[in-house]
């Protein structure tokens, strides 16, 4: 269930229509780490150009979560829905995701933040990863790569 987060924040089953994206996640050394992610992007703003997208990462990588929502902010977004792109809840998820959104509600009081659950709890996640391993499974045999 999507955490919308205001000045006082509230549950919310269903949140309305958002006019931006936050996506969230890790970061890492590597900036080729962050190609994925970027073509998660790609897809959504084909999908929607009229959305406001901005891809943040909580370490090493930039724009932070701040550098981000203050972009979606800047763009007239009134409703912004962060979704942290992580396959778990841990302490990231719990403790740093959430105060990063209350961060970016005291910035930008006029816009609503809406927190989403992390995709690792997505079950469509979770069947197309069962289903990326079994297609390996059934796969040809390949050169083992540290051979």
């Amino acid at each position: 269930m999507p955490v919308v987060m205001e000045p006082s924040a509230r549950m919310q089953t269903a949140p309305p229509a958002a006019d931006g994206l936050l996506l969230l996640a890790h970061g890492a050394r590597d900036p080729a780490w962050a190609a994925p992610f970027e073509r998660v992007v790609a897809h959504v703003r084909a999908a929607q150009p009229a959305l406001a997208v901005q891809l943040a990462f909580l370490e090493r990588l930039t724009p932070n979560p701040a550098q981000a929502g203050a972009t979606l902010a800047a763009a007239g977004c009134r409703h912004v829905v962060v979704l942290p792109l992580f396959l778990g809840s841990g302490g990231h998820v719990q403790r740093d995701v959430p105060q990063r959104v209350a961060a970016l509600v005291s910035a930008h009081p006029g816009v609503r933040w809406t927190l989403a659950p992390t995709v690792g709890n997505d079950e469509l996640l979770v069947q197309a990863l069962a289903s990326i391993a079994l297609r390996h499974l059934n796969a040809p045999p390949r050169l083992d790569p540290g051979s």
